[in-house]
């Protein structure tokens, strides 16, 4: 026997089946929105995993392309890797929810969100989101739920809840908020430059949608929810961390802490790591969680110094940037390239242009987009930050690094038909110690000037921490957090804009949610970084985009053919056009509405394409003059290619003005020669004249 539960929401149904389906998990919803079915579960381990020092969850969004009636591509024919928006979805859905379990739980856990049906009225990625949030709250899982999550959409200044995906895609606003019934958790963002006022405006219109939904919950939970489940602790032992201040006194884990440099400040852990481990050496026990214990001594100083004593670790105000530095043009022979340097955090971004026939295509339940223009790639190697690791292509940290930079960025970029490329910016991390995906904003949006990508304006990005006391009144909002202050801080704000508005943001947080003043705080602090940042330092490197691209990017010319005539164009299988090509060295593609890119790296050759284009689809009339080669020579004329795949005849009695008995008399194969268009003869073959070609032409 299983329970239905009902609610309205933005305007639609929202169905919840429980006890229907998946009755071993420890949690399972079955959800509808319109027709959009999503299946959550959610499970644990019955015991903690030995030997760490984390909570291990994993958070899935499945993709099942049998959803949108399709069968996957490939020779597998079935899903493979999840797919960027699988990766990007399953994050959100993490970012909110890990800080309410336990941080003492070792068990492991998975939320599965399973897409089994699409209604592109009603977007998967909200249902899921919804559904992970209740499978966990009714099952016996320890959570300090629940929370909500609501999607805002915007056109023509409206703002629409939970959009279809139409909207979110065509609309200015593309915003998630996440909420507990306090508090705001977590925020992800891509804007078209809207103002700060408007975008905080919109997050707590999304905080009022979420209450109605922790509402329905709520009474789904007191009905059917689970007892929580008993779990073993693994917090520090009180007694240990008595031993190790007495070992290492307050002031000299703060005099360790206390320095600008990354690398000094580990080796001072190293050395009282080292000094514990000596005192320890007889306990087993505590030797196992050292490193542990070692972790929170440190964060319990740091957030002490920065909230009681307004003492960052190095030595920074608590409104002050790192030192800043930018360049382009450091990589020769590229399309472009820049790199940022932010304190101890490095970026180098390089730009590629090609033909729009290099644009990725992707493989979705999102019927609307089905290719990509921009791409933004972010790479971390583990030299960027002193380790050794092998390097085994990206995880989902660099893909959403990647993402955010991507979706900074689109806002400001040119239209197809004011710059038909695709581009592609790769950020590569040279050192890391903080705030990276805002570097490598910065990085691309200089790479993409250098390169000569006419992008409408700069966009820069910064973050922002906190340190959160006992109450909500006692706070300490940091701009531009160093790799410390976000291990041992509570907020990571990222926030991008030009000097008009917000592109993005993406807010992850260690608490149970901020209050409104530390919301607006925030974006007001890191407006002010950004515009400093694009003001003082990135446009002191490059101040506007470059007039031409690099002579070592391909040069893309545009031209419109009638769409009947792309047949003309293209020849049987290809003839026509594979020989333009192979005459000029070009790339050509062809749109379904008659738009033709030719795409080279010399410019008389791309021209010389054109005109070619141009000839096979120009209606042909008497007078007009082309310049052909001779291909055949028949007893009664010549015929003349003036284009691929064209040719026209012309009688012996028009070859010469005097009269001739041979046509090789006066033609040879191969020879290029001007002709006059006479209109077509009675086979329907067009005709030509050599000897009445005016003598101006």
């Amino acid at each position: 026997m299983y329970k239905t539960y009902s609610m309205e929401l933005a305007g639609r149904t929202l169905t919840v089946d429980i006890g229907r389906v998946c009755a071993q998990a420890n949690g399972a919803a079955l959800l509808k929105y319109g027709d959009t079915t999503v299946l959550s579960t959610a499970t644990a381990s019955d015991k903690p995993r030995d030997g760490i020092d984390f909570f291990p969850l994993s958070v899935e969004f499945e993709e099942k392309m049998y959803a949108v009636g399709k069968i996957p591509g490939g020779f597998n024919k079935r899903e493979g890797k999840a797919s960027e928006n699988a990766v990007l979805t399953s994050r959100v859905i993490d970012r909110p929810m890990r800080p309410l379990f336990p941080k003492d739980y070792r068990n492991d856990v998975t939320l599965n969100n399973m897409v089994m049906s699409v209604d592109p009225e009603c977007r998967p990625e909200i249902v899921a989101m919804i559904g992970a949030a209740l499978a966990t709250t009714i099952s016996d899982i320890p959570f300090d739920g629940p929370c909500a999550m609501t999607q805002m959409g915007m056109k023509n200044g409206e703002f629409i809840v939970n959009p279809s995906q139409k909207d979110w895609d065509e609309g200015d606003l593309m915003l998630t908020v996440a909420s507990t019934r306090e508090k705001v958790i977590m925020i992800e963002a891509g804007a078209n430059e809207i103002p700060e006022a408007k975008m905080i405006e919109a997050i707590y219109k999304c905080h009022e949608v979420n209450q109605t939904i922790i509402a329905f919950i709520d009474q789904i939970c007191a009905e059917v929810g689970k007892s929580k489940h008993e779990y073993t602790s693994c917090a520090i032992p009180e007694e240990m961390f008595a031993a190790i201040r007495e070992i290492v006194p307050p002031e000299q884990m703060e005099d360790a802490v206390f320095t600008d440099e990354k690398q000094k400040r580990e080796e001072n852990i190293k050395e009282i790591t080292e000094k514990l481990e000596e005192a320890f050496a007889d306990n087993e026990e505590w030797l196992a969680v050292l490193g542990e214990a070692v972790y929170q001594y440190q964060k319990k100083t740091v957030r002490k110094m920065i909230l009681k004593d307004h003492k960052r670790p190095d030595g920074r105000a608590i409104d002050q940037i790192r030192p800043l530095a930018a360049e382009v043009d450091i990589i020769p022979r590229v399309h472009g390239s820049a790199m940022f340097t932010r304190g101890q955090t490095q970026i180098c971004d390089v730009v590629t242009l090609a033909p729009l026939s290099e644009v990725q295509k992707i493989d979705g339940l999102d019927a609307n987009i089905t290719t990509k223009r921009y791409m933004h790639q972010y790479n971390f190697p583990s030299y960027s930050v002193g380790e050794t690791k092998v390097s085994r292509g990206p995880g989902r940290r660099e893909i959403g690094h990647g993402a955010l930079a991507e979706r900074a960025l689109i806002p400001v970029l040119p239209d197809v038909e004011e710059f038909p490329y695709a581009i592609r910016a790769v950020s590569e991390t040279f050192e890391s110690n903080g705030s990276t995906s805002m570097a490598s904003t910065c990085a691309s949006c200089m790479s993409l000037m250098a390169a000569g990508v006419p992008i409408k304006k700069m966009v820069a990005g910064i973050s922002c921490g906190l340190v959160t006391g006992d109450t909500d009144d006692d706070y300490i909002v940091l701009t531009d957090i160093q790799g410390l202050e976000d291990f041992f801080g509570d907020m990571d704000f990222k926030v991008t804009g030009t000097h008009d508005g917000i592109t993005a943001i993406q807010m992850d947080i260690k608490i149970h949610g901020l209050t409104r003043p530390i919301v607006e705080e925030a974006i007001a602090r890191t407006r002010e970084a950004r515009l400093y940042i694009m003001d003082e330092v990135m446009s002191k490197a490059i101040s506007e985009p470059r007039k031409e691209v690099s002579k070592w990017a391909p040069k893309i010319e545009q031209i419109v053919i009638d769409p009947n005539k792309i047949g003309d164009v293209v020849g049987q299988k290809g003839k026509t056009i594979n020989e333009i090509i192979a005459r000029t060295d070009v790339k050509i593609d062809i749109t379904e509405d008659g738009s033709v890119s030719v795409c080279g790296t010399d410019k008389a050759m791309i021209q010389k394409a054109i005109e070619m284009i141009e000839t096979i689809t120009t209606d042909f009339e008497a007078g007009q003059i082309f310049t052909g080669t001779v291909v055949s020579i028949k007893e009664f004329g010549a015929f003349i290619e003036f284009a691929p795949g064209k040719e026209g005849m012309v009688h012996i009695s028009k070859i010469a003005k005097e009269r001739i008995n041979r046509v090789e008399d006066v033609l040879t194969l191969g020879d290029k020669v001007k002709v006059v268009c006479l209109g077509k003869d009675k086979l329907g073959r067009i005709s030509f004249s050599i000897k009445d070609v005016p003598a101006d032409k």
